[in-house]
């Protein structure tokens, strides 16, 4: 038996590469890394800012499938194309986190051409006593 449940959400975008969209392994959901792709996983080129949201908004419906939402993360690890978006990143980012943020790693440069944004989060399910 796995030490983790996968997570799945009818909602989600279909991925046709070998990973779930997020597993639960006790309280901790960790989400596989999200980018600007439509429902049938296809990935859909736009502006910086409109691949980060998109990223976003699949990041909320893996996080929907767990019962859990954004406020629920705790980290994040963010991947940035081009450091010249590093502007309009952290402008969306707090757009969509709030203090206190989550603990965060920013990488950049590391996404080759296909991609200007990708994000994954850890998230922690509250308790009964919380």
């Amino acid at each position: 038996m796995k030490p983790f449940q996968a997570i799945h959400n009818p909602d989600v975008p279909i991925s046709h590469l070998p990973f779930s969209p997020a597993v639960r392994v006790g309280q901790f959901v960790f989400v596989s890394g999200q980018a600007s792709v439509d429902e049938t996983g296809k990935l859909v080129p736009d502006s910086f800012a409109g691949e980060m949201r998109r990223s976003m908004e699949n990041i909320r419906k893996v996080l929907a499938g767990a019962g859990l939402t954004l406020g629920d993360v705790v980290q994040t690890r963010n991947y940035v194309g081009a450091q010249e978006d590093l502007a309009e990143f952290n402008q969306i980012y707090a757009e969509y986190f709030e203090k206190p943020y989550p603990a965060r790693t920013t990488l950049m440069g590391c996404l080759g051409t296909l991609l200007k944004f990708e994000i994954d989060v850890v998230a922690v399910a509250p308790t009964e006593a919380s």
